[in-house]
């Protein structure tokens, strides 16, 4: 889809939440949240997170926004829009060769407990119902993350067994909306 059919993308305000397009100066603190050990205890290969990695992904999201016109925002909050508290939103992903839209938070470990992941989780899914319907949502995870677990199940996402993939050593399971399986 077309950048200027997703304009209204950002800004996003909800209830307590800022959802913007990250910035370039976003990026310190984008490696500093991905890299810190709190928040990759359920990362199957926690070595592998560096600051190079997470430097990549930042740029990865930075080339979604600018290819599609949406993607993942930079968070804060009403009360402090010049502090930024996580990352939520979507971007195109394959799902077993099926386009789909990746569900994707991940919050400073401060602001853990609040309801801020699941506030602008809920907000990416009911965007995505709006403006591009028929792409089902997805979010995935590993079988010991409740917490990415309870907040894609508050979003409206269902656990689907059937889209899992087994890693070898670690499995990863999905939570879908939308996603409808094909008769045979």
């Amino acid at each position: 889809m077309p950048a200027q059919d997703v304009a209204d993308w950002t800004p996003v305000h909800t209830r307590r939440l800022i959802l913007r397009r990250p910035e370039g100066s976003d990026e310190y603190a984008a490696l500093d949240l991905h890299t810190d050990p709190r928040t990759n205890v359920h990362h199957p290969a926690p070595r592998t997170v560096t600051r190079a990695s997470s430097a990549r992904i930042f740029h990865e999201i930075g080339l979604h926004w600018y290819r599609h016109g949406f993607g993942v925002w930079a968070v804060s909050t009403r009360d402090d829009p010049q502090t930024l508290i996580g990352f939520t939103g979507l971007s195109h992903r394959l799902v077993h060769a099926r386009p789909a839209l990746n569900l994707y938070y991940r919050y400073f470990p401060e602001v853990w407990g609040r309801g801020y992941a699941t506030e602008g989780a809920c907000e990416a899914v009911r965007l995505a119902e709006d403006l591009l319907p028929g792409l089902p949502v997805v979010a995935y995870t590993t079988a010991d993350n409740i917490g990415s677990q309870r907040t894609a199940l508050a979003a409206g996402l269902d656990r689907r067994e059937d889209l899992d993939v087994d890693r070898g050593t670690y499995r990863d399971i999905y939570l879908a909306r939308g996603w409808y399986t094909d008769p045979q």
